[in-house]
């Protein structure tokens, strides 16, 4: 009975070691497939931005036109070509509503990949996170206190401390 027990106990090791490798094999490819995405995505993002950017100078010349354009307009507008928040889309609202509820203390990437519905225990959404957050201050809707920290412009927090009292 001994030698069988023996027998079961080291077939059972056997089969937990085989699974941790596989394991190991199956974790080192989720990591190179989130890696490859998160190039693609930024690289999808560039390239929408380029065609955007492509497009405004004919615009300009040319007067303003008549019809909507077709194509991909940019994510993030620069601040001043904006008229608020409402023009970013709503991954981009939800991340400043987040900055604004930081006050002080600033955003943070991990904080906006979990605001973005994005598991924030993954490094390459963080960083697609952070990649956002960056992407927003230099369009001049956010500032970058201290680094890695994200918080509103001063004058747009002292537009939100006044807005409530006055709107009441």
């Amino acid at each position: 009975m001994r030698a069988v027990l023996e027998a079961r106990r080291k077939a059972a090791v056997v089969r937990v070691e085989e699974l941790e490798a596989e394991l190991e094999r199956v974790q080192a490819d989720l990591a190179d497939a989130e890696e490859v995405l998160r190039r693609r995505v930024i690289g999808l993002e560039q390239y929408l931005e380029a065609l955007a950017e492509e497009e405004a100078p004919a615009m300009a010349i040319g007067g303003p036109s008549r019809w909507k354009p077709v194509g991909p307009r940019r994510a993030v507008p620069h601040r001043e070509n904006a008229a608020g928040v409402e023009d970013l889309s709503l991954d981009y609202q939800a991340v400043m509503a987040a900055a604004a509820e930081a006050g002080d203390d600033g955003l943070g990437a991990r904080r906006a990949a979990v605001v973005l519905g994005w598991d924030s225990a993954s490094a390459s959404r963080v960083e697609g996170a952070r990649a956002r957050l960056k992407r927003l201050v230099e369009r001049g809707w956010l500032v970058e206190t201290k680094p890695g920290r994200f918080t509103l412009p001063a004058e747009q927090r002292a537009d939100e401390a006044v807005r409530p009292g006055g709107d009441s």
